[in-house]
């Protein structure tokens, strides 16, 4: 059976070491009383919630699956998920960083993120019911009516309701410009809303007594394509003027997928039979509140990949200390015993190690994301404010797409640690791997997020954001250039800052010329921005690890912190020479194929 601890001191490294976010939240007078304790606090208690509550039912949550009664159209959890869920509301939990207006704690969203990090190893399939709730939540806080608020926020912040979002269709995932789901004008204001949507993650469930799920569709005189979207609320039960509960919607699960892993969570074919629905925004402006949630989601599918690669290593490294086949290379090392633990052998370092450092660049770049969107929301300065946004919009596919890339590929090297045990159920490494694969699929597929990055975040304002963050490089750089002892880290991404302009605008020059020249070097472009990203914020670890080293501190979080880094850009950040020759290539390998692909 697997274990799970959760990596707290690694947490409270990036919070209050590298980013100091304690001092970054005196600047905004609504978090101004967040402190380092305050925060630590939090995340010790939500620590053992994660892994005492929600981390034994995991295994048996994907072997149970979840149910549905055809008749009722009723879902049934596996066992143990709804009394987890009843701890999680009674913990307040999911009040965390919502608004105190509508009973929320009012904690900064850093908190909330570092949070769900514990809740995604713990358990990814039961995470994700009260997970997409918060997207639900910031899509309604930004664009709902006063009276949307006060009939639906103060429950989903209270854990009572919870909230999807309803967009793919049997004939149209990305694409939703295609969507067939037609919503009626009725003569008291509402809409009737008819359609089928399918991959509706936590679509239907017996966890809390309504479902708030937002919806995509189309109203009678809509322009064609993407333009002509509108955003809709449509409960499972209809909403009396009291709060209360009225009556059944015309809102049911038709069925439930059959998946590769994530058993534990009900993705539904969910069926609108004229179910009453009320308009969220404006008419044919449907995708301005799905955005809000699509990009909170974003960031949310990273934060499963970097819980399920921490969890996994945990493990793996745990297994590799105590599993003993053959000997060392260089000699035996435990000569009282027949052969030496794995975690001798090179190669399974290799695998451990890339595993490590891909979570702790994953932690650090969403902390960073995490961090940036509290500023972008409150923080005073209205420069301050648009910087930070347009920060996290450069940042966000690269921390859907890198970090979920990574995770399938640090989860399948901690799966292979295992050798034959791995492939076996009780282990629970395969089915970190299955849970691992879905991140790369939803919520826009990797290669969608790469187009975005290169064909919007970047082409499309001629480089500026980038350059941006380019002058947090330059100014590290500038800041260690002359410290020896930072050169192995400072050196790499000088060079990879340098190389990036030439080479995003030879891109650019290409793609202007042929379109598809964005689309054949997208995914390994994302790949390079994604090492940069992580080679800064290593390089930025690592000046703190040094630092304390070197004011004397004795506590070998610091050595294995260097180590990693080390790692890191020796073994894992030199992809770049070979992603940037591959996405020269250019587009006609790819699309003068027709006989090979007749």
């Amino acid at each position: 059976m697997p274990s799970y601890t959760p990596p707290l001191r690694d947490q409270q490294f990036v919070l209050h070491e590298v980013f100091k976010v304690s001092a970054a939240y005196q600047a905004m007078p609504k978090f101004s009383d967040t402190d380092a304790d305050t925060i630590n606090a939090v995340l010790e208690e939500g620590g053992k919630f994660a892994a005492e509550v929600i981390f034994p039912l995991n295994i048996s949550g994907d072997t149970e699956g979840c149910k549905l009664d055809q008749a009722t159209h009723e879902v049934t959890t596996p066992k143990g998920f709804k009394e987890a869920f009843a701890k999680y509301v009674e913990g307040g939990w999911p009040a965390l960083s919502c608004e105190p207006e509508y009973g929320g704690q009012g904690l900064p969203l850093v908190v909330n993120q570092c949070f769900y990090e514990m809740l995604n190893s713990a358990n990814q399939a039961w995470t994700m019911y009260p997970g997409l709730t918060h997207g639900a939540y910031a899509a309604l806080a930004t664009h709902g009516t006063d009276e949307q608020k006060k009939t639906y926020l103060h429950k989903m912040t209270s854990g009572e309701w919870t909230g999807t979002m309803c967009l793919t269709e049997p004939h149209c995932g990305t694409d939703l410009g295609l969507m067939r789901s037609k919503a009626e004008p009725q003569p008291d204001g509402s809409y009737r809303i008819t359609g089928n949507k399918i991959f509706i993650s936590a679509g239907e469930h017996d966890m809390t007594a309504n479902i708030v799920h937002l919806v995509l569709a189309r109203l009678p005189d809509a322009p064609p394509g993407i333009k002509g979207v509108s955003l809709f609320i449509v409960p499972k039960f209809r909403v009396n003027a009291d709060g209360s509960l009225g009556e059944r919607n015309g809102v049911y699960c038709g069925g439930l997928e059959h998946k590769m892993g994530i058993h534990g969570n009900a993705t539904a074919q969910i069926v609108l039979d004229g179910a009453y629905g009320t308009l969220v925004g404006q008419p044919n402006k449907g995708m301005n509140g799905m955005f809000v949630m699509m990009n909170a989601a974003r960031l949310g599918v990273g934060n499963q990949s970097l819980g399920l690669t921490e969890v996994a290593y945990q493990n793996a490294l745990a297994y590799a200390k105590d599993r003993i086949q053959m000997r060392s290379l260089t000699g035996p090392k435990a000569k009282d015993k027949p052969a030496d633990p794995i975690i001798v052998h090179p190669d399974v370092r290799r695998m451990l190690l890339t595993a490590k450092a891909y979570a702790e660049g994953g932690r650090a770049l969403l902390v960073f994301c995490a961090l940036l969107l509290d500023q972008e929301h409150h923080h005073p300065d209205e420069k301050q404010r648009q910087d930070s946004g347009e920060m996290l919009s450069l940042l966000t596919p690269i921390a859907k797409a890198f970090i979920t890339d990574n995770g399938y590929a640090a989860t399948t090297m901690c799966q292979q640690v295992f050798g034959g045990h791995g492939y076996i159920k009780e282990w629970g490494m395969e089915q970190f791997v299955r849970d691992a694969r879905i991140n790369m699929i939803y919520e826009g597929t990797n290669t969608i997020q790469s187009l975005d990055l290169l064909g919007r975040k970047v082409l499309g304002n001629n480089g500026a954001t980038l350059k941006k963050f380019g002058k947090l490089i330059g100014a590290l750089v500038e800041e260690e250039g002359v410290n020896e002892k930072m050169a192995e880290f400072i050196n790499p991404i000088a060079i990879l800052g340098e190389q990036m302009t030439k080479f995003t605008t030879e891109l650019g020059f290409k793609g202007f010329q042929n379109p598809d020249e964005v689309g054949a070097a997208a995914v390994d472009y994302l790949r390079v921005a994604g090492h940069m990203v992580y080679g800064y914020l290593f390089a930025r670890m690592a000046q703190v690890a040094l630092r304390q080293i070197a004011a004397g501190s004795n506590d070998p979080f610091y050595v294995a912190k260097l180590q990693t880094a080390r790692f890191y850009f020796a073994k894992l950040f030199p992809e770049t020479a070979t992603l940037m020759r591959t996405a020269r290539t250019g587009s006609k390998v790819l699309m003068d194929t027709d006989a090979a692909l007749a």
